[in-house]
């Protein structure tokens, strides 16, 4: 359902969020998070204009979070680099509709729950969590996928 952009910048700041004061290169987010480094350089430049990254040139330069993980939500992650979009008009441009078919009225709702509930859902928190699967990172013991 999220696009990939999201996906992806999800994976740079929960991994970011991990250790927030310190900065990582661009070369090793790519490696932890398994995102084409070309790719990466773009949703990093939408994090850092959406101030959520920082960026920090020179030795021992490299990303990091711009904010707090209790600050950040996954719905600000995801607004980021391309905002969740919401149906407010009709989307077949019909003058007759002047609100929302069933139909659409419908499927808004569900991208109104999903807004909802990224909203709820801190960096910190996935970070918190006491499931054995730890976000971003193979863990020993555990059985491979198939």
């Amino acid at each position: 359902m999220l696009p990939k952009t999201a996906e992806y910048a999800l994976r740079a700041v929960v991994w970011l969020g991990r250790d927030p004061d310190r900065a990582e290169s661009a070369d090793r987010l790519a490696e932890r998070t398994k995102v084409p480094r070309r790719y990466l350089n773009k949703v990093l430049q939408d994090l850092v204009r959406a101030e959520l990254v920082r960026s920090q040139s020179g030795p021992g330069g490299g990303y990091s979070l711009a904010k707090s993980p209790e600050e950040v939500t996954i719905l600000d992650v995801v607004n980021a680099v391309g905002e969740l979009e919401r149906i407010r008009h009709c989307p077949l441009g019909l003058p007759s509709h002047t609100k929302l078919c069933p139909l659409h009225r419908e499927l808004d709702k569900v991208y109104a729950a999903t807004e909802r509930a990224l909203s709820r859902v801190t960096i910190a928190e996935l970070h918190r969590s006491t499931d054995p699967i730890i976000p971003l990172c193979d863990v020993p013991g555990l059985p491979s996928p198939v």
